[in-house]
């Protein structure tokens, strides 16, 4: 596509560094190398991208700003897409959860990347993705020891 998908704010370093401080390098030590799925995504990114992002919700452009100038997203902070191959993800999700500071955590199914961010509130909130009526995909908030006690599939 040719696009400069890098960040132009100097914040937006500093929160993908501390994403990978917090976040991936303890993963990365726990569990061995992962296999990033969705990173950082500047606003140019964003719009070649058809569906299925949230660029206004997701933290994936860290501190990018939009036309106005405004950040994309107001959480600010940074998040990442990832998996673990032939680990289960719940597991490693619940790892995360247990051992890093994070500001959401999407489990999306045992097989299946999970999203983390990192970010100036740092609430900790999880949120499965679950398969609704429609066929689609839709979040539902879980209180983090009911997230320890789903089971393995």
């Amino acid at each position: 596509m040719g696009l400069s998908n890098l960040p132009k704010q100097p914040e937006s370093y500093g929160a993908l560094r501390k994403l990978a401080l917090d976040v991936l390098d303890p993963v990365i030590e726990e569990y061995g190398m992962i296999k990033l799925t969705y990173g950082f995504s500047s606003a140019e990114l964003a719009r070649a991208i058809p569906a299925r992002i949230a660029p206004k919700l997701d933290q994936h452009a860290a501190y990018e700003l939009n036309r106005r100038r405004l950040p994309i997203c107001s959480r600010l902070g940074a998040a990442v897409d990832f998996i673990v191959e032939y680990e289960s993800m719940l597991e490693v999700a619940q790892w995360v959860v247990k051992n890093c500071p994070f500001d959401r955590l999407y489990y999306y199914g045992d097989d299946r990347p999970i999203h983390v961010s990192v970010g100036p509130e740092s609430q900790r909130v999880v949120v499965l993705m679950k398969l609704r009526s429609d066929g689609r995909e839709g979040p539902q908030k879980i209180v983090i020891d009911k997230f320890f006690q789903l089971p393995s599939t």
